[in-house]
């Protein structure tokens, strides 16, 4: 007979009533487990009975959430419920063979948590300067869009994601002014093109940053390690070149 499996979401009020039932039925329990996530930790109970393994997840639990134990219905769930208690800190009610927090002797409580504070702090401070970014781009857009409707006889063009206007047609307007002038225009024009190349590395610095603050921190230092390799190449070629 194949294995089957089945996934069901339980609420954390109906843990008790759920190990009655599967006791009840002859459902032989197999391991509960835990999974941390960015909304909670996500508890699963797995129960066999007949070639099915049954797996009954409670989502997004609290640390301060008074999860009550099953070992009251299966005693060997004990061993599961003082693991989660003491590597994801989740407060478990009521356990037969309660430990105390001694099951395991840590350097450090609950090791076994992915997101730590500092990764959710970038998390959150590169999602917040992502939605400062695009409520950025959506002003100079409307700016710019605005600008275009007003001067009939200008044109658009698109840089760095944002609409801005063109400056065709500048050069032909210097040819006939004062030395002077177009030397202020042309310094004008270029402190203009060097803040809009400093935007848009910032920008890219800026979506960089969001997704390193999601990524393993192991993996996050290669990624760190080999664009400072990268850059220190680009400047030795550009000194080369000099």
């Amino acid at each position: 007979m194949a294995l089957q499996t089945e996934y069901l979401v339980t609420a954390l009020e109906n843990i008790e009533p759920m190990a009655r039932e599967r006791k009840a039925d002859g459902w032989r329990f197999v391991q509960m487990m835990a999974v941390n996530t960015e909304d909670g930790i996500d508890l699963i109970y797995s129960f066999m009975k007949d070639g099915v393994l049954q797996n009954n997840k409670i989502e997004h639990v609290r640390k301060d959430d008074a999860v009550p134990s099953i070992s009251g219905e299966f005693l060997e769930a004990f061993v599961f419920e003082n693991e989660v208690h003491d590597l994801f800190g989740v407060d478990i009610r009521d356990i037969a063979i309660d430990f105390g927090g001694n099951f395991y002797a840590l350097a450090q409580p609950e090791p076994m948590t992915v997101i730590s504070p500092a990764q959710k702090a970038a998390r959150e401070k590169a999602r917040a300067a992502a939605i400062a970014k695009a409520e950025r781009a959506q002003k100079a857009a409307a700016a710019n869009a605005a600008y275009v409707a007003d001067h009939p006889g200008a044109k658009a063009k698109r840089a760095g994601g944002v609409i801005v206007p063109s400056d065709d047609g500048v050069e032909e307007k210097l040819k006939g002014m004062d030395p002077e002038k177009v030397a202020r225009v042309r310094a004008a024009m270029a402190a203009k093109a060097k803040r809009a190349a400093a935007e848009q590395e910032a920008r890219k610095q800026a979506e960089l940053e969001e997704k390193l603050a999601g990524m393993d921190p192991e993996k996050a230092a290669k990624v760190r390690a080999a664009m400072e390799a990268k850059k220190a190449r680009a400047g030795a070629d550009a000194k080369e070149g000099e």
